[in-house]
């Protein structure tokens, strides 16, 4: 009897993380249904833009935060490669026609910002064009939160080891081999150019109107936990379990000069 009881609480002890991930995701999805409906009352324009590396984990934290929301008024944004038509039109078109409606919940999974980083990075367009997308991108988001729309942007921040441990690993799964792409077999050997053009992008594109949040994102778990509970604190909704929505200031916290300089974000 002894010994089961031992053998019990070693499992309770192996065990106790996981559960307890699990038991506070459920509770923060509880929170976001809870915002949703919300939401719909008041006919409120969410936008929520999730960038990072590659590896960085945006599919994961993006399911997680739409898993038990209504489908109707939530979407995911991820869009390919510009056609070549699109290609000729004002950069921030294609975009437009998917930016939130009333009642709606919208992620994009990368963003206009993909000009501040991979199109910049690999050569995919010109100074000229990286130029403009610097100069006008926050006049744009301005006009959208001027409009009424609520926009967050998060960027979540990986260390280099850990996403060739990431990149490898997928890989390896056959679960996960959609994720690569060609990009991602340079992305490592690109990692410096990546972190100048993000610390770039951090920059000139970081304001009080439209600022980043950056999450710290080598605990994948940790991370998607802070970044619920970071968008929920911002929100006002009734029935909101304050006690819950602490986000760990060491995971999740809004862009600072001081920050990058410290190497809290990964150099």
């Amino acid at each position: 009897m002894a010994e089961n009881t031992k053998r019990s609480r070693h499992v309770t002890r192996h065990r106790a993380p996981g559960l307890a991930y699990a038991s506070t995701l459920k509770a923060l999805q509880i929170e976001l249904v809870k915002f949703q409906k919300h939401l719909i009352a008041e006919n409120q324009r969410i936008l929520i833009i999730v960038e990072g590396r590659d590896g960085a984990g945006k599919d994961g934290t993006i399911k997680r935060i739409t898993e038990h929301l209504s489908p109707r008024e939530t979407r995911v944004v991820a869009l390919a490669k510009p056609s070549d038509r699109e290609a000729t039109g004002w950069y921030f078109q294609r975009y437009v026609p998917h930016l939130p409606m009333a009642q709606e919940f919208v992620l994009f999974n990368r963003s206009w910002y993909n000009r501040a980083g991979v199109e910049w990075v690999m050569g995919f367009c010109t100074e000229p064009q990286y130029e403009e997308f610097m100069e006008t991108v926050s006049v744009f988001e301005q006009l959208l939160v001027r409009s009424g729309i609520r926009l967050f942007k998060y960027f979540l921040d990986i260390a280099r080891d850990e996403q060739r441990r990431r990149l490898e690993a997928r890989l390896r799964d056959p679960l996960k081999q959609w994720k690569s792409s060609p990009i991602d077999a340079v992305a490592l050997q690109h990692w410096k150019d990546y972190s100048v053009a993000r610390n770039a992008m951090f920059a000139r594109t970081h304001n009080a109107v439209a600022p980043w949040t950056v999450v710290k994102a080598d605990d994948k778990k940790r991370a998607r936990l802070s970044v619920i509970m970071d968008l929920l604190a911002r929100l006002d909704y009734k029935d909101k379990d304050h006690a819950l929505l602490r986000p760990d200031p060491e995971i999740v916290f809004g862009y600072s000069e001081e920050a990058l300089r410290s190497g809290v974000i990964a150099p």
